[in-house]
């Protein structure tokens, strides 16, 4: 096995379709197969999907090692369509998969017309057949009929059953292989044995109907399973749909109000061109609108139904429809950058990529075959040996019948299907899975931890209050206010913290512009800036020391905030003066949060800034509560704002004053107390936190780290999105426990049918009832071309089960 990558040393990934692949067992063998190939840090196969995602060092591997050892296998791997991810590895597996479809439907339907003519040819209890079976040639002909059904439909099943066989490594196809082959070759034998003795074929019977059924019904549930699995990804299919395929350039030289265009396809589009869209269109790349205003249906990528309003300034997206009114954009990001690119490749990588719960399926399927080969031969031998008579045909149905049954092909349908569903689901809803893994992981949380700026709240504070301290008044109360402000804004200017936004956003409406960030230090331009994470900022102003955070931050750089007096504060109408202290508890009361400025270790004021809560925050919570789940709010901001906040969205539990590494020591407390944690959040000061949760989910509007470290990311900011997720986490696992369930279950009982457990109690009950006697033949063994009509809809209908997800209420 290749040696693991060092922490420093980057991993790229490739997916490959990969062809011949029918249960668990296939995919555990072309795994172990990539993981071999010398430079191959990690491989991931995906049954349903048909694909294999490679991870390895950039350079050190050679791609047509990985086919020769997938070939070696028994599989085929098309290097010539590889890709990263995304749209087009979608399209190169849907042209694989419509490939292998058309194989499959041209050998099943030689297979078919061959075997309906054996058996109506052969089969006892028709009238004709005991008459035609005395003709020293009809044997023959009924031979001639078989071979190519099971030579050529049934050719794949032996090129792949041996190549698994030669490596010790039998799948699906070796049992199917050996079962048919036997069937044949008994028929063949009984053939060869006639011509020397004209009754011996009708003494010893003839099942070359019974090997072409089995091959036929096979094929015919193969078939099946690739065109329902065809649907599974319906969700990429209907993303990718949203690509408009041509885009209404304006000419560089289109300055008139009738605006020359000309269509190009939207391959042709560069970031800076400016586009056209008119009403109705859909957006053809992803871009910021110039001129116009409309109002743009995004739900294709959020999932939200309300049109939002677009003007001038607005980001669009490619593939998002445009309402009543028309718009001109700039282009910013065109092709596999775009939005959309980026959701079908995190949804094309999800679909691709294996749950744990997989794994153990696909482990346990590598031991299964092999294990049945043991029961198989040894039912056989048994019955062979103490069998009724003709003892030799009764061992010869037992093997064929165990071996049909056995074939692992729902086992390893069972997880695939179901993630693929579940997350062609959550991406139509506007919720992002990383990994198959998220998602299993996130049907067990049972507690959800959330930040409050961003999340509860809209993220969007406003400055509500300016309190000068009493010692820092000079003049009017205005200018004082305008002191505090600008010594605010000279340091703030620099952060892209919320908070510190809507200190630049309040300063400029009352008429204090930011200096230049390359004025003189006489003017206010800081330097030496530097941001406390969920403390606040300092820097320095015209040579003296700046202090804009909370009290934890001002008591750290000795400044002090208790004795200190207003100059005035608003109570009931009346002006009074207090001390800074209580009016900083007071905006804390009321939900607000109080930052503090200081100069040169001297306090000037505080400013309040609120941050009003998402309307449908309190019914998220509650949403969350019905589905039995605990939800604590972990904020950096005082006791008294996170109470409040707390109260208004239902949370009784709450962890304030909480620095990001407390948050994600929080994190880890909690889940050492035996919870399975989410952890909900927006910003870079919740990235270790969404790290250290089991599920880290990021809101839609958060930043790009926080988005990278989550598990689950959100295309709105809406928490009502978190209990979709779970509830749609826990639908899928339900249905992977289906699956799972019935595939083993039907294993269980069926295999022991096929090994002839019946024939004791049917022999103790005097024969087979007539009504049985199809299935069970006279003595009570199972009728192996049962056994293939049970395993051939077994996985379909798994996939079948799976695709109930489609439309279950989530």
């Amino acid at each position: 096995m290749p040696a693991p990558t060092t922490a420093d040393t980057p991993t790229v990934r490739s997916s490959y379709p990969v062809a011949g692949m029918t249960c668990a067992a296939c995919v555990h063998h072309v795994g172990e197969a990539l993981r071999a190939v010398p430079g191959v840090t990690g491989a991931s196969v995906n049954l349903a999907t048909a694909s294999a995602a490679v991870e390895h060092r950039p350079g050190a591997v050679d791609p047509a090692a990985l086919a020769q050892a997938v070939a070696a296998a028994g599989y085929r791997l098309d290097t010539a369509a590889t890709n990263s991810g995304g749209a087009a590895a979608s399209a190169g597996r849907d042209d694989a998969r419509r490939r292998e479809e058309r194989a499959l439907l041209t050998r099943l339907l030689l297979a078919a017309a061959a075997a309906v003519i054996l058996l109506l040819g052969s089969f006892p209890a028709l009238p004709w057949t005991d008459e035609l079976l005395t003709l020293w040639w009809y044997p023959l002909l009924l031979w001639a009929v078989a071979t190519p059904v099971q030579l050529w439909a049934g050719w794949p099943f032996y090129t792949a059953g041996w190549a698994g066989l030669r490596r010790g490594q039998p799948n699906m196809h070796t049992l199917i292989a050996i079962g048919t082959t036997v069937a044949y070759g008994y028929s063949a034998a009984a053939v060869i044995a006639g011509l020397l003795d004209a009754a011996a074929w009708l003494a010893g019977g003839l099942h070359f109907d019974m090997a072409a059924v089995i091959i036929a019904l096979i094929l015919l549930g193969r078939w099946l399973e690739a065109r329902a699995l065809s649907r599974t990804s319906d969700a990429i299919v209907r993303l990718m749909d949203l690509q408009p395929r041509m885009a209404h350039l304006i000419a560089a030289d289109g300055a008139t109000s009738d605006l020359p265009t000309y269509d190009v396809p939207v391959e042709q589009v560069a970031v800076g061109d400016t586009v056209l869209v008119r009403p109705g269109e859909q957006v053809p790349v992803d871009g910021v609108v110039q001129s116009g205003a409309s109002a743009v249906d995004e739900s294709s990528l959020t999932g939200e139904s309300m049109p939002v309003d677009k003007a001038a300034g607005a980001a669009v997206y490619t593939g998002t429809l445009n309402g009543a009114g028309a718009f001109t954009m700039r282009a910013t990001r065109v092709g596999d950058d775009t939005a959309l690119a980026q959701v079908i490749r995190l949804v094309d990588e999800a679909q691709g990529s294996a749950a744990p719960v997989q794994r153990l399926a696909d482990r346990v399927a590598a031991w299964f075959v092999p294990a049945v080969g043991i029961v198989a031969l040894t039912a056989a031998a048994v019955w062979l040996l103490l069998g009724p008579a003709p003892s030799a045909q009764y061992a010869m149905l037992t093997l064929v019948a165990v071996f049909i049954i056995a074939c692992p092909c729902a086992l390893g349908l069972a997880t695939p299907t179901a993630i693929i569903v579940g997350v062609g689901r959550g991406a139509e809803r506007g919720i992002l899975m990383r990994n198959a893994a998220a998602l299993e992981r996130a049907h067990a949380v049972n507690l959800v931890a959330v930040d409050k700026t961003g999340t509860l709240t809209h993220g969007q504070p406003q400055v509500v209050a300016v309190v000068a301290a009493a010692a820092a008044k000079s003049g009017s109360d205005a200018n004082a206010d305008a002191d505090i402000l600008r010594c605010a804004m000279a340091v703030e200017q620099f952060s892209e913290h919320p908070i510190a936004r809507a200190v630049m956003r309040y300063g400029q409406t009352h008429g204090l512009a930011p200096p230049p960030s390359d004025a003189a230090p006489s003017n206010l331009t800081a330097v030496d800036f530097m941001a406390h994470q969920g403390a606040g900022v300092t820097g320095r102003v015209d040579g003296r020391p700046v202090v804009v955070g909370n009290a934890d931050l001002l008591s750290q750089c000795g400044i002090e905030i208790d004795g200190i007096e207003t100059s005035s504060i608003e109570t009931n109408g009346v002006e009074t003066s207090g001390a800074m202290s209580a009016a900083a508890d007071g905006m804390a009361a009321q939900g607000q949060t109080p930052l503090f400025v200081a100069e040169d270790g001297r306090l000037l004021g505080v400013i309040a800034v609120s941050d009003t809560v998402r309307p449908n925050a309190p019914g998220a919570v509650a949403a969350l509560r019905a589905q039995g789940v605990r939800v604590v709010m972990l904020t950096g901001d005082r006791a008294e704002v996170a109470a409040s906040v707390a109260a208004a969205c239902g949370i009784d539990e709450y962890r304030a004053g909480r620095r990001p590494g407390d948050k994600a020591a929080a994190l880890r407390e909690l889940r050492a107390a035996g919870n399975v944690a989410a952890m909900v959040g927006d910003g870079v000061n919740d990235a270790p936190a969404l790290a250290t949760a089991d599920v880290g989910i990021a809101m839609g509007g958060g930043a790009d780290a926080a988005r990278e470290t989550a598990d689950i990311a959100l295309m709105r900011d809406d928490l009502l999105a978190v209990s979709t997720a779970l509830r749609l986490s826990r639908a899928t696992m339900r249905t992977v426990r289906q699956n799972l369930f019935w595939a083993f279950f039907y294993n269980s009982l069926l295999i022991p049918v096929a090994a002839g457990a019946l024939y004791p109690v049917f022999a103790a009950l005097g024969g087979v009832p007539p009504g049985l006697g199809f299935f069970f033949g006279d003595a009570g063994f199972l009728n192996p071309i049962l056994a293939a009509l049970a395993m051939a809809f077994s996985s379909v209908s798994v996939v079948g089960n799976s695709l109930r997800l489609r439309k279950a209420p989530i």
